[in-house]
């Protein structure tokens, strides 16, 4: 049988480790505390309800053991928890609390006592702080990755892959978007406009390969490689697709159109910007610059990206009634009927009003978040 572990929640300062164990009502708790070692057994209600609890932990380094005379380990037993007190043998700071690699699952970071080395650089161990106002985020941060332990939680080579992998995606997507964008400008400085009706034969293969790779942002955060939704992201790039593959590459007499150039000039701008953001973050710098053009280029951006996307389906409509192209008319074996030129009515209605709402307000959200002024908090001496 199994003995279950109780929740065990640690902090340190350069001279103890404090363990707070999560047992009410423990009778007759048997601790033994030798050098790096520490052992519990014990009857009481924790986790698992009313039962007896064991753990063993090999300490990362030694602590002072008890001598004739002198008590270096104090233990308290209340109505709600253990409570040990472990005195270090050298006065340092521990890159973790165990010994080995691996993390137990029910150790757990004491936020209550918790403190850095930059904690104590200024002021007394004594001094009392919230964490949770100097810090904020801090404890999501610590539970996912919690000091020492942040490679160890998952296997380090799928881990470095990944990251090598985003890394390597969003650098092509960045290279491909500005290979699209200083075509368009190198043209644009010897022909000027006269190159504008020729913009999707010389950079359209190029903005197709990239929009296709672009479904791969779907699949990452089903995957997990990064955060976010995959409905909205499918939502976005699908829209883009939709332009690109059936308004722009279905329709010929649509590719010459200046219209096209504008827009392919909106959508590089911003990934040329959004690209590189995404590789800063993965190695987690912060460029104000880089930050700020993020997350305020999209508001002249979006808005005419938006613009000549239902330019391009609004042009579209006479070319599609004429052809008859993707409507498929009754009868037919299927029973079906769709007529494609209602559809881009509809595409457009709710593309120019709710949906270029729905992402104006989500990006003004980020902006508001991610550029807010820092406060800085001054202690008084």
């Amino acid at each position: 049988m199994v003995v279950p572990s109780p929740f065990v929640y640690w902090a340190q300062t350069p001279k103890v480790v404090s363990l707070k164990i999560d047992l009410r009502n423990a009778e007759d708790p048997d601790i033994e505390v030798v050098e790096n070692k520490i052992k519990l057994a014990a009857q009481g209600v924790g986790a698992h309800g009313i039962c007896k609890y064991e753990f063993s932990l090999d300490l990362y380094s030694q602590i002072k053991p008890d001598k004739d005379g002198e008590q270096n380990t104090t233990v308290k037993v209340y109505e709600n928890r253990i409570e040990v007190l472990l005195q270090k043998e050298e006065q340092v700071w521990w890159p973790r609390l165990t010994a080995q690699p691996q993390k137990p699952a029910w150790l757990k970071i004491n936020f209550d006592l918790w403190k850095t080395e930059d904690d104590l650089e200024g002021g007394s161990e004594e001094e009392t702080r919230d964490v949770m106002k100097d810090y904020p985020g801090m404890y999501d941060q610590l539970h996912k990755e919690e000091l020492g332990y942040r490679k160890e939680m998952t296997p380090a080579i799928p881990e470095d892959y990944k990251k090598v992998y985003l890394i390597i995606y969003n650098l092509f997507q960045f290279i491909g978007f500005t290979y699209v964008i200083c075509v368009m400008c190198v043209r644009y400085a010897k022909l000027e406009y006269d190159s504008v009706a020729d913009t999707y034969e010389h950079v359209g293969s190029a903005m197709k390969f990239l929009q296709l790779m672009m479904f791969l942002e779907v699949m990452h955060p089903i995957f997990g490689y990064t955060k976010g939704s995959p409905l909205v992201a499918f939502m976005q790039i699908g829209g883009r697709a939709f332009v690109l593959f059936a308004m722009i590459e279905s329709e010929p007499r649509m590719q010459s159109k200046p219209v096209v150039f504008y827009l392919f000039a909106m959508w590089s701008l911003i990934e040329v910007v959004r690209y590189p953001f995404y590789i800063a973050q993965l190695y987690n710098k912060n460029f104000y610059i880089l930050t700020w053009l993020r997350y305020s280029m999209w508001i002249p951006l979006y808005p005419l990206g938006i613009l000549c996307e239902a330019i391009v389906i609004l042009r579209n409509l006479p070319y599609f009634e004429e052809t008859g192209r993707f409507t498929v008319s009754l009868p037919n074996e299927w029973n079906f009927a769709f007529h494609m030129p209602s559809f881009m009515r509809l595409y457009l209605l709710i593309l120019a009003f709710p949906g270029m709402f729905f992402v104006m307000k989500h990006m003004h959200k980020l902006r508001t978040v991610k550029l807010k002024p820092k406060i800085i908090i001054k202690k008084c001496k």
